[in-house]
């Protein structure tokens, strides 16, 4: 296996995916943004039944994988010598290792404390002795398998307050549920009519099937079927989705009820507190790897 490594200005990420795919014997591409890691990294998001505000990073890495050093060097030279393609840029053409990629994947994946008795075990694991409450998570196409700041300060959240209010937890809303982990601890500790919503048609697949693992149920579906008040409502997203949702997340919390936010760093909590002000009055409540948890609670 040979990977051939683009770089791409925002408009021609799509064009060269295609031609590599289409035309020139990729057998996969993918995209990543070429500033990853560096403080020019920048999320895309698309609210709720709107497109994403922009197609692409302003610089990408277009990835494909060819079956031999040949077809991927042919598949350059063809596509470096279009016109259209004067600002795509040979990176690299290197053969890569053949791996056991399951074995490898699963290796990356260990039991994830979240408190001393509550942990994230992945199927292939045992749970430990010590863990009174486990959820059985796989990684899969969706966000959440518990190895994030951001999901296990929701889960710790879910654990520490479920003595005292896990009985007013007859509905709960996970707002972008991703693998459907925070809408299971929920589950796991007492809550019921649990609903998970999300505009990512494969984050409601993973979240069926990781609750039916569980041998409990959420109802998946997709934002628009959220309805009415809810006495816990999560959502680990991002700053910027976070700050446009916040009348809508806010609406959704019933009186008595309790607002958990989270995937938001610590220096965007000033941001957050001025977009939710108007509704509730947010505070952190939890820290974590420079991330923060920020929840609020709406007076009875």
């Amino acid at each position: 296996m040979v990977e051939l490594l683009l770089l791409c200005p925002q408009d021609e990420a799509e064009a060269v995916s295609d031609a590599l795919m289409d035309e020139l014997g990729a057998l996969s591409v993918s995209v990543e943004d070429a500033d990853a890691n560096t403080d020019a990294e920048r999320a895309l998001f698309g609210e709720p039944g709107m497109p994403a505000p922009r197609g692409g990073w302003d610089r990408s890495i277009v990835k494909a994988l060819f079956d031999s050093e040949a077809t991927a060097q042919d598949a350059s030279d063809t596509l470096l010598a279009q016109d259209w393609a004067a600002a795509v840029q040979l990176q690299s053409i290197t053969a890569l290792i053949d791996q056991d990629w399951v074995r490898l994947t699963q290796s990356q994946f260990t039991p994830v404390p979240v408190t001393p008795t509550f942990w994230v075990v992945p199927s292939w694991h045992e749970a430990p002795a010590e863990a009174l409450k486990v959820i059985r998570l796989d990684p899969g196409m969706a966000f959440g398998t518990g190895t994030h700041p951001t999901t296990r300060m929701c889960l710790r959240w879910i654990a520490n307050h479920a003595a005292d209010r896990a009985a007013r937890w007859s509905r709960v809303l996970d707002y972008g549920c991703g693998s459907g982990i925070l809408a299971i601890g929920t589950a796991l500790h007492g809550a019921s009519g649990v609903e998970a919503v999300d505009i990512d048609p494969a984050a409601l697949q993973a979240t069926e099937d990781n609750a039916a693992a569980n041998g409990i149920h959420v109802q998946a579906s997709l934002p628009d079927l959220a309805s009415g008040t809810y006495p816990l409502v999560l959502a680990n997203i991002l700053a910027t989705p976070l700050k446009l949702l916040a009348p809508l997340l806010c609406g959704h919390v019933q009186a008595g009820g309790d607002l958990v936010l989270a995937g938001i760093l610590e220096r965007q909590s000033g941001e957050l507190l001025e977009a939710y002000a108007p509704w509730l009055a947010l505070e952190v409540s939890d820290a974590e790897d420079g991330w923060i948890l920020m929840t609020a609670h709406r007076p009875a």
